[in-house]
């Protein structure tokens, strides 16, 4: 049953070092064509592309995603955004209204903008290439969005870094199939499941350095108390939510809507 294909979406790996061979025109422009054939919500496109090659432009843009050095390394940074300032140009200069500037749009965007995404991941790793997701984007989605000029009703989505790769990680592990899989209906985790489930992950010689490192008693706590605070999550989200709002995605109701 494995084909090659599936061989690599089973065995893929997260790549952050890079070999110093460039990704030709040709080849870049395969993966954002396999991007742009990904499926999306009525055929809008609701997405836009933003490449980053030059040296000095990943020098800075890597400096809004924490200082991650792949970012200046990979020698080609993508940016998925999600787009509605090109549909509602299109509207309005073909005599209709702006109707997409609320918050149902910017996730169905942001959905539309995440499957072009895995797509050119995909492409690319079937052509050798490694990529590397950044989730940085959403923690400075202002500060990105302004270093690329992104306009009103454009939102950051993700970003990942691709190049060949100069390494080759282990595996990362994952929760065992059952853990994600509900048949039919939603059959929530008892006490007894979650220790089923997360027993064996939190054993793993990663997870057991993380907590060292973290010098936290188990990886609930390294991800709660150092990785991913609350009160930074509760932060950034103040900063996302003032963001998209500027940004124009909050529109959820009018006067004409409620008559």
């Amino acid at each position: 049953m494995e084909n090659n294909n599936i061989k690599t979406l089973l065995e893929r790996r997260t790549i952050r070092k890079y070999s110093n061979k460039p990704i030709d025109e040709d080849t870049l422009n395969v993966l954002l064509n396999a991007g742009i054939r990904a499926s999306n919500c009525g055929n809008m496109q609701a997405y836009s592309i933003v490449v980053t090659k030059d040296e000095e432009r990943k020098k800075e843009l890597c400096k809004f995603h924490f200082g991650q050095e792949m970012v200046v390394k990979a020698p080609v940074v993508i940016t998925v955004c999600a787009d509605l300032n090109r549909f509602h140009k299109w509207c309005l200069q073909r005599g209709t209204t702006v109707e997409y500037d609320n918050f149902l749009w910017l996730n169905i965007a942001t959905i539309d903008a995440t499957i072009l995404t895995q797509s050119i991941c995909n492409a690319a790793e079937e052509l050798g290439l490694g990529i590397c997701y950044l989730g940085t984007v959403n923690y400075m989605a202002k500060p990105i969005s302004e270093f690329l000029n992104l306009p009103k009703y454009v939102v950051p989505v993700t970003t990942i870094t691709i190049g060949y790769p100069a390494e080759e990680p282990q595996l990362t592990e994952r929760l065992p199939l059952e853990a994600v899989i509900h048949n039919e209906k939603y059959k929530d985790y008892s006490s007894e499941d979650i220790d089923k489930y997360y027993n064996d992950f939190e054993a793993l010689p990663q997870s057991q350095d993380y907590c060292k490192g973290s010098n936290k008693e188990n990886l609930a706590k390294v991800f709660t108390q150092s990785r991913y605070k609350g009160k930074d999550n509760r932060a950034f989200s103040r900063a996302y939510f003032e963001f998209i709002t500027e940004q124009g995605f909050m529109r959820n109701s009018s006067e004409e809507d409620e008559k």
